[in-house]
């Protein structure tokens, strides 16, 4: 299976990035995780939106599956995201895991998406957001797997 997450924000922080290595290891089984870092486009919220949608627009292949990262979208528990997470493999599309940046995603990045996903009700920095999704899609194939990573 190959991933491919796209971040918007800054390169990832030294505590962040030892976490991230630490779960693309234990992906590799599973998945091939490939990062792409798209940078702040600044300005006021509208332009940001814009710009940074279409920076991520522009590296969507037609044939992925998108998941955007949107605090609207649906929110799963563990198991039912491993669920899901066999549903998608099952399509043999690329997986593509969009974090937007600090004003959100155009209209046009929500309607591409063919799932929104909440990953949580709470807020946190992009950087955490990024060791966060990694963790659960580690947890995921761990479940999936039978493997005792995930207690229930």
């Amino acid at each position: 299976m190959s991933i491919r997450i796209i971040a918007i924000g800054r390169e990832h922080e030294s505590y962040v990035k030892e976490g991230l290595e630490l779960f693309t290891k234990r992906l590799r089984p599973y998945a091939q995780v490939e990062w792409t870092l798209l940078p702040y486009a600044g300005g006021d919220e509208a332009r940001s939106r814009r710009e940074e949608s279409r920076a991520v627009l522009a590296r969507i292949d037609d044939r992925d599956l998108v998941i955007l990262l949107d605090e609207r979208g649906t929110e799963w528990d563990s198991p039912t995201l491993a669920a899901q997470l066999e549903r998608w493999q099952g399509l043999g599309k690329r997986l593509v895991f969009i974090i937007g940046g600090a004003y959100g995603v155009s209209d046009e990045l929500s309607a591409r998406a063919d799932f929104s996903w909440c990953l949580s009700k709470l807020v946190f920095p992009h950087q955490l957001v990024r060791l966060l999704l990694l963790e659960q899609l580690y947890r995921s194939y761990s479940i999936l797997a039978g493997t005792p990573y995930h207690h229930s």
